[in-house]
């Protein structure tokens, strides 16, 4: 005859078992990350908690105009996210704040310029033109005049890529207090 387990060991295998599920989940399907700064404004808010697939790029690669998370190439510590600009192979221009890639301007609906006075624009107005390595993408934030991103520090290695940002889970502006401070009409929202 079979001993019983006791309610204690069944409540601590129980307990181990979802860690080690949500260390495995965590580690190689989904993992959940926070936006510090406006470098992708509008599209990412100071506040955002987004989710990030990190299983799309292990069947496919990634594709211009895709949000990802990476290891910032300086200090692979820090994660970045911006969103996708330049393949590998392409020829890219940024010249008078306008993208072009291959010779052919950039459809990029989702680039935000804001108003702002400098003497010297280097290289956020006028760019390249460069090609992008074999195995690197050429990364910027929306919120092109407040964004440190490939213009400053090159293209991205793939290697340093964490996964594809897909939804806000969450959203609170830091600036107000609760209730005010939660943007419900955010949540919930898919990332394109």
């Amino acid at each position: 005859m079979k001993a019983k387990k006791s309610l204690a060991r069944e409540y601590i295998e129980a307990i181990i078992i979802a860690l080690l599920l949500a260390l495995f989940i965590r580690s190689f399907v989904v993992q959940a990350f926070r936006i510090p700064s406006g470098s992708m404004i509008p599209t990412l808010l100071v506040g955002d908690q987004i989710l990030v697939d990190k299983l799309t790029f292990k069947f496919r690669k990634p594709e211009r105009g895709e949000i990802i998370v990476f290891q910032y190439p300086k200090d692979v510590t820090r994660d970045f996210i911006k969103r996708i600009i330049g393949l590998p192979g392409d020829k890219l221009e940024v010249r008078d704040r306008k993208v072009f890639i291959n010779g052919q301007p950039l459809d990029d609906a989702y680039a935000y310029h804001e108003a702002f006075e400098s003497s010297h624009s280097e290289p956020r107005d006028e760019f390249g033109p460069i090609i992008v390595p074999q195995g690197q993408y050429f990364m910027m934030g929306d919120n092109r005049e407040n964004s440190q991103d490939s213009r400053f520090w090159g293209p991205l290695e793939e290697d340093k890529i964490i996964g594809r940002a897909f939804i806000i889970y969450w959203s609170r502006n830091t600036e107000k207090f609760f209730p005010l401070e939660i943007r419900f009409e955010r949540l919930g929202h898919l990332l394109d």
